[in-house]
């Protein structure tokens, strides 16, 4: 989606060629099961671990490419997730690893360690008390190198997260001392964009909440719980590559693509590396 393409290609510093970098940002899909779309970001960043074969061998018997991330397993995995609302949690301890190294290492004009902690969760990663928990923590902390993307589509695995789940997040958020942005439009990838410098500027761990439409360009699923953890089907399939103007090959990724990735993940991260 739009939040991870702004994440990755403006702001996450990472170095494909320097998998191991101690001050690289730091990523946890919290919301685990969205595995593929990390793997899709890992190939086309140039991680060597993540071939367009290990993409079509996507959840098969030992492959780079598990259900759900596996940290040591694929390179470019920070963390191991799963289980909702955990992947939160891991990523204030990482954000707190962060603030400790600084403090300990780093001296006037040598920024030692200086990284950011990003999280893309989703709606059942708030539902869970363990984030919540975790999430008081970091704001007593004031962890301000922790960025978290709410992938905010009101959808879950039952149909729609209200039947379930009422309360604001957001309200929740500001209630625990965080910095709160709303983006109105998940695909608006300009005011994405401006929403993560904004959490930069702010002093405070930051949450923002990027409403979204699961199953965007699907015509009869999207929007629904249909497309939550299934496939499309190849008439659905079909129908959103038609509405999505998309006339490509499966797994044939254009060239101007890699060349964007290379040019604004990998050439911005070796160019940071140090």
């Amino acid at each position: 989606p739009p939040m991870a393409y702004s994440l990755y290609t403006k702001h996450l510093r990472v170095n494909p060629s320097q998998p191991n970098w101690i001050n690289r940002d730091r990523f946890v899909l919290s919301a685990g099961h969205g595995s593929m779309l990390l793997y899709a970001l890992l190939h086309l960043s140039g991680f060597e671990d993540i071939s367009i074969d290990e993409i079509k061998n996507f959840r098969q018997w030992g492959s780079k490419t598990p259900g759900h991330p596996e940290y040591g397993h694929t390179v470019g995995v920070d963390v191991t997730t799963g289980p909702l609302g955990q992947g939160i949690s891991m990523a204030v301890g990482l954000a707190q690893a962060e603030r400790f190294l600084a403090a300990k290492y780093n001296r006037e004009g040598y920024p030692i360690f200086d990284h950011y902690t990003y999280v893309i969760a989703g709606d059942g990663d708030f539902m869970e008390g363990v984030s919540g928990e975790a999430s008081s923590y970091a704001a007593k902390q004031n962890l301000d190198k922790l960025i978290v993307l709410y992938d905010s589509n009101d959808i879950c695995l039952d149909g729609e997260t209200n039947d379930a789940f009422t309360e604001s997040v957001r309200a929740r958020y500001d209630a625990y001392g965080w910095h709160t942005i709303l983006v109105e439009d998940g695909n608006n990838i300009e005011a994405i964009g401006l929403a993560i410098e904004e959490a930069k500027a702010a002093g405070k761990p930051s949450l923002i909440e990027i409403k979204t439409v699961i199953g965007y360009g699907a015509p009869t699923k999207g929007g629904t719980n249909a497309v939550h953890g299934a496939p499309l089907g190849a008439e659905e399939a079909t129908a959103t590559r038609r509405a999505l103007n998309w006339g490509y090959a499966p797994f044939e990724v254009p060239q101007e693509v890699y060349d964007d990735f290379k040019e604004n993940v990998a050439d911005r991260g070796e160019a940071a590396y140090v």
